[in-house]
């Protein structure tokens, strides 16, 4: 079972599968935010619900450590339009782009 894990010294959020790499969330914290600006899964593994996976893992970590997000990458924000009980986590005045 593939497993997510912040590497704060990459900055990222990697899955991994045992020491292999599957796929990563890159962060860069901003006073009181992260902000996502790529997800990557490695090719042959899309399309298996893994970068939700990683997403929600990170979103979820961002909420326990009271940290908004800034979804620049698209995925992420994709996620969230699709998963609005994450939208509290977005700056306030980047939400207006996620009017559902």
């Amino acid at each position: 079972m593939p497993e997510v894990i912040d590497n704060p010294e990459q900055k990222r959020y990697e899955l991994r599968d045992g020491a292999r790499l599957l796929g990563f969330a890159e962060y860069r914290p901003v006073t009181g935010a992260l902000l996502f600006p790529h997800t990557e899964i490695e090719e042959g593994h899309e399309g298996q619900g893994l970068a939700s996976l990683l997403i929600r893992t990170a979103l979820d970590d961002a909420r326990a450590r009271s940290l908004n997000v800034i979804p620049m990458c698209p995925f992420v924000a994709g996620f969230i339009r699709r998963h609005p009980e994450y939208l509290s986590l977005v700056q306030p005045a980047q939400r207006t782009m996620f009017k559902l």
